[in-house]
């Protein structure tokens, strides 16, 4: 990364070349001796947390500062829903009868993606967490439509490297769950979640949950798939029961197709009421 000014201070890297260039004596070799900024064992003591987080979300956020990167669309999704050609290795019938969703939000952020080189790719640029199935989807939809996409990956143990449609500038690796979700949602433009497993109903009531109680600002908040959603989450029981309020099952709306979404997201300030609660 090029440095945004000049400094009168001799730069981190020559000192890191020069002390691996010392004398090897018993003081050079003891890992006192080593730079606080370049000792791994060092950084990675659990009294270091705390600057492990703020370098976490340092990176990502200067990277897409160079990138003059100003807003995203969020894709959150199930890792296990196959590409339609690939649903006769599904391991359920649901999971095969959900795969048209791949096509979807291939569509979708393909759409999305036009709109984004109209803006020079600062804007509406589809991020996704960058694994498989709808996450995949995204990423290849902006790479159909010739434009970027950001891919935000975590290390997990029995995954993942990212899927090969994040564009390689912009993809990202982290290490804290929380950081990986605050970074999802600082540039989001628009959220829109397609059916998944637990990670995707994390990121699903996090963002929800912020919006609802305003910590975040109201975006167009859409959900792939009424017929799943619904039989997931029994909504209507929540304010029934007045663990939410009416008015909070007007924070999103259900949509079915690519088309339907960013019509919605066109015009989400005059959003068609639901069950009688006004849109928003």
């Amino acid at each position: 990364m090029s440095q945004d000014r000049r400094s009168p201070f001799r730069d981190a890297h020559l000192d890191m070349d020069a002390a691996e260039q010392a004398p090897e004596t018993p003081q050079t070799l003891n890992p006192a001796y080593r730079l606080a900024f370049a000792d791994e064992d060092f950084l990675c003591r659990d009294e270091l947390r705390p600057v492990r987080l703020q370098l976490e979300l340092l990176k990502f956020d200067m990277l897409l500062d160079q990138h003059q990167i100003e807003s995203t669309i969020v894709l959150f999704g199930g890792a296990r829903i196959p590409a339609p050609a690939d649903k006769a290795s599904a391991r359920t019938q649901t999971l095969a009868d959900l795969s048209h969703f791949y096509d979807e939000a291939r569509s979708f952020a393909a759409l999305m993606t036009e709109r984004s080189k109209q803006t020079d790719n600062r804007d509406y640029v589809i991020c996704t967490g960058g694994g498989p199935g709808v996450m995949e989807a995204g990423n290849r939809g902006a790479e159909d439509a010739g434009g970027v996409s950001i891919g935000l990956n975590i290390v997990l143990p029995h995954e993942q490297a990212p899927n090969p449609y994040v564009t390689p500038d912009l993809s990202f690796n982290f290490h804290y769950f929380a950081i990986r979700k605050m970074h999802f949602l600082m540039r989001a433009r628009a959220i829109c979640v397609f059916p998944g497993g637990f990670g995707t109903l994390d990121e699903l009531f996090e963002a929800l949950t912020l919006i609802q109680t305003g910590r975040m600002k109201r975006v167009p908040f859409l959900l792939f798939g009424r017929a799943f959603w619904e039989k997931i989450v029994n909504w209507d029981a929540l304010a029934d029961a007045g663990t939410i309020s009416p008015e909070d099952l007007d924070l999103f709306r259900f949509v079915e197709t690519a088309e339907e979404a960013a019509a919605l997201i066109d015009n989400w300030e005059t959003a068609p009421a639901r069950d009688g609660i006004p849109g928003r």
